[in-house]
């Protein structure tokens, strides 16, 4: 255990529990996320922001996933996801639904296209 003063552990469940308020679950949108949920900044860090909130605001001005921020804020998925689920009802932040398998072009007719470029 530590004493006054002491710094935490990176994943000490005290650290987690202040980060997130005491919520163990995030609120509000937290059916909209998974690990493959893409989120990308729409407003930048301002003086007074959680310090993990603003790196969230600066790290994602590119779309990442929920799993990709996790592990650079080394932080488990669960208290991301719940300090992500704040930045997102105050407008600063959007989730984008990853594309579909479907969608993506068939790749049959990728390597085809290769081939008919490499016999250019």
């Amino acid at each position: 255990m530590s004493g006054p003063g002491e710094d935490w552990e990176e994943g000490a469940p005290e650290r987690l529990y202040v980060l997130t308020g005491g919520r163990g679950r995030a609120r509000g949108r937290t059916a909209d996320l998974d690990l493959v949920t893409l989120i990308v900044s729409r407003d930048v860090p301002k003086p007074g922001l959680q310090p993990e909130h603003a790196a969230m605001l600066r790290m994602c001005h590119y779309p990442l996933s929920v799993a990709e921020i996790s592990a650079h804020l080394v932080l488990p998925v669960s208290t991301v996801t719940a300090l992500l689920t704040d930045l997102l009802a105050d407008g600063r932040m959007e989730a984008r639904a990853p594309i579909p398998t479907a969608a993506l072009p068939d790749a049959d007719l990728l390597k085809a296209v290769m081939h008919g470029l490499q016999n250019l």
